[in-house]
């Protein structure tokens, strides 16, 4: 069974240029390996370990992210006024006087911080298929609370 990976056009962007940006950075990694490689006895060479570290690290994360496009499924915004996968959702927490904004968004791109929430939090799971007008409640791991949906754009 292939598991597809659910990402909004942008995710995947991003992902995109990071794949770019590491491929861009790997000849100075490892011109630095072999600049370290050169000053003689591997076993006491702390700058030799550093840099194979560092191009083990930059490897890994290079085909970690070639297998999240490889399985990457886009979902491209509905426009039919439901909370879905690149939906904008103009929420308001129970208790909370002041509205907040957030992007639903794939796993991979959920940032809080950023105004992202994923598609399988609490959260993003409770708005799912929803409409403007309806409160939901979010089952979290804290205790469950309720949220009223202001707009979906």
């Amino acid at each position: 069974m292939v598991y597809f990976q659910k990402m909004t056009p942008e995710g995947y962007k991003q992902i995109e240029d990071e794949i770019a940006r590491l491929k861009k950075d790997r000849p100075r990694r490892i011109k630095i390996l072999q600049e370290a490689r050169s000053l003689g006895d591997l076993s006491e060479n702390s700058e030799y370990t550093t840099a194979k570290m560092e191009l083990g690290h930059l490897q890994s994360r290079l085909r970690y992210l070639g297998k999240q496009l490889k399985y990457a499924q886009i979902i491209e915004k509905n426009e039919d006024g439901k909370v879905d996968l690149g939906s904008t959702v103009k929420i308001l927490f129970e208790g909370d006087d002041e509205p907040e904004t957030y992007k639903i968004v794939g796993r991979m791109e959920a940032d809080l911080e950023a105004g992202k929430v994923g598609f399988d939090s609490p959260l993003g799971q409770a708005m799912m298929e929803h409409v403007a007008g309806d409160t939901v409640t979010v089952e979290a791991p804290a205790g469950s609370y309720d949220v009223k949906i202001l707009e979906v754009g």
